[in-house]
C-alpha cells in the first residue's frame, strides 16, 4: 500500500512516501535575493525527487518578510522568489515526483537566528524584527514580547497567504500546505496557552480557530479547484488538560477545514510551549493522525519518527493514516522510497540512470 497512488481531487500522487516540509535556513538575509531558493535548496529537494519521494513538500516558506522563522527563511512575497521556484518545480515534475509547499507565517517565534547559531532571537538592531502574534505574550522567557496583532494586520495576513498560494501556483507547485503547527502563527491563535484575546478572534474555540478558517478560506479561492490544499496541524501541545490545545480541539478543527476545502489533514504535534515533555518514539505521533482518520472524513498523513518500511506500511494497511511524511529519515537517506520499494517486494519507478541499482 505503501507504494499505491492516491489522489486527491484530481490530482494522483503516485506514492504515499511524502517529504515532510523541513527548514534550511540558507537562503539570503536581506537584499534583492532575500528569501529566494537557491542551489542548496534545488540539491536538497531534487535529490529526494530522485530517490522516489511521491509528493515533496518545501520548507516553511513565509507568506511576508516579517512572517519568516529566521532572517535566512524561504519566502514567497515576490516574483523573484516565484521564479526561483519554478527551476525546482520543474525537475521535481520531471521525475515523475509532485512539487508542494507549505506557506508560513511564524508570529511570536519569528526573528530567530538559524539553529546551528544557537537560535536566539535576532534583534531589530542586527537585522531582526519584532515579531506578531495573538496576544502580547512571549514564546519563552528570553524571546520578546510580540506586538498583538491587530484585526487589520490579521486581514493582512490573510490577504499575505492568499498572494503566496497564487505565486506557489504560478511556480508550479501542485500543492499547498497552510501551516498552521509547531507553535507558529496560526497554531498560536488556536491554542489557550498563547491566545489570550477577548475579540471575535479569541475566548470561545470558534473565534480562537477563526484565523485557520479564514486563511483556509482566502488559499481556497484562488488556489485551482481541481488541485489540494493541505493544513498541517499539531494536534497537542503537550500541555495538561485546559491549558492547551488537544487531540479533542484537532478532530473539530478538522471537520471545519473539511467543510471549508481542506483535503488533507498532515498531523504533526508540539511547538507551542516551551519546555513540555514529549513522549517521543516510533511513530509517537500517529495516533493523533489516527483519531482524526476514525472520527472524520478528512484523509490524513502520519509523521514522527517514522523510519523503517514495514512500519510505515503497517500504518497504512491498519487504516491509521492515508500516507506517511518522513523528515530526518529522508534526511538520512535520500534514496529511501527505493530501498523501502525493494525491502517490501514492489517495483516502483526509478531514474533510468540508475536502472540496475535498486
Amino acid at each position: 500500500m505503501l507504494f499505491d497512488p492516491i489522489t486527491l481531487r484530481s490530482l494522483t500522487i503516485p506514492n504515499r512516501v511524502w517529504m515532510a516540509p523541513m527548514c534550511q535556513y540558507s537562503a539570503a538575509i536581506d537584499g534583492p535575493m532575500a528569501g529566494v531558493p537557491g542551489d542548496w535548496h534545488f540539491t536538497h529537494l531534487a535529490t529526494r525527487a530522485v530517490g522516489g519521494a511521491g509528493l515533496i513538500l518545501a520548507e516553511a516558506t513565509a507568506v511576508s518578510p516579517e512572517g519568516r522563522i529566521s532572517p535566512a527563511d524561504l519566502g514567497l512575497w515576490n516574483e523573484r522568489q516565484q521564479e526561483a521556484f519554478s527551476r525546482i518545480t520543474r525537475f521535481l515534475t520531471e521525475q515523475g515526483t509532485v512539487p508542494g509547499i507549505q506557506l508560513a507565517h511564524a508570529g511570536r517565534k519569528a526573528s530567530t537566528d538559524r539553529p546551528w547559531l544557537g537560535g536566539a532571537p535576532v534583534s531589530p538592531a542586527d537585522g531582526g524584527w519584532r515579531p506578531v502574534a495573538p496576544s502580547a505574550i512571549p514564546f519563552a522567557d528570553d524571546h520578546p514580547v510580540p506586538e498583538e496583532l491587530p484585526v487589520e494586520r490579521i486581514r493582512r495576513v490573510v490577504a499575505d497567504f492568499a498572494a503566496a498560494a497564487e505565486r506557489a501556483h504560478r511556480a508550479g507547485f501542485r500543492v499547498v500546505e497552510i501551516h498552521g503547527a509547531h507553535g507558529y502563527l496560526i497554531g498560536e491563535f488556536l491554542s489557550p496557552h498563547s491566545n489570550r484575546r477577548t475579540d471575535a478572534y479569541g475566548g470561545s474555540f470558534e473565534n480562537r480557530i477563526r484565523l485557520a478558517l479564514e486563511v483556509a478560506d482566502a488559499v481556497r479561492a484562488v488556489w485551482p479547484e481541481d488541485l489540494p490544499v493541505f493544513f498541517r496541524i499539531s494536534a497537542t501541545d503537550w500541555l495538561p488538560d485546559g491549558q492547551g490545545w488537544n487531540g479533542d480541539d484537532t478532530v473539530r478543527l478538522a471537520k471545519e477545514l473539511l467543510a471549508h476545502g481542506v483535503d488533507l489533514l498532515d498531523v504533526s504535534t508540539g511547538g507551542n510551549a516551551k519546555g513540555v515533555r514529549i513522549p517521543t518514539g516510533p511513530g509517537y505521533q500517529v495516533p493523533f493522525a489516527s483519531q482524526v482518520r476514525a472520527e472524520t472524513d478528512l484523509p490524513v498523513a502520519a509523521v514522527g519518527e517514522i523510519t523503517d518500511p514495514h512500519q510505515a506500511e503497517s500504518i497504512l494497511v491498519s487504516g491509521q493514516a492515508d500516507a506517511v511524511l518522513l523528515g530526518r529519515e529522508l534526511l538520512r537517506a535520500p534514496y529511501w522510497p527505493l530501498d523501502a520499494a525493494r525491502e517490501l517486494g514492489v517495483r516502483t519507478r526509478r531514474p533510468d540512470q540508475y536502472h540496475d541499482v535498486f
